[in-house]
């Protein structure tokens, strides 16, 4: 568990990282894991937010966490993409034969 705000940044930018490279590897059930992780990280990070600071010298590095955290999440749907389309199609196959 992260013990101050920018720990908990850290821990985001770390769960992110380990989603990329489950969908890399098409392990869609650890992507939705870690989803679920980032996802309480955020949480928490927010009510974290209200209470604590990070220093000056810190927000540079946050600065370059959220990029990282950003490029991931990109990359991470860019992967998705084509399971999505896939799965769309076997749950609705008449709808999306109807769109082509």
């Amino acid at each position: 568990m992260p013990e101050t705000l920018f720990d908990y940044y850290q821990a985001i930018e770390a769960a992110s990282r380990q989603m990329l490279q489950a969908a890399q590897t098409e392990d869609w059930d650890q992507v939705v894991r870690y989803e679920g992780a980032c996802a309480v990280l955020i949480e928490q990070l927010c009510h974290r937010a209200y209470s604590e600071q990070i220093s000056p010298a810190q927000r540079k590095d946050k600065a370059r966490i959220m990029q990282s955290i950003l490029r991931n999440d990109a990359e991470v749907r860019l992967l998705a993409e084509p399971w999505l389309s896939e799965l769309d199609h076997m749950l609705c196959p008449q709808q999306t034969q109807r769109l082509h």
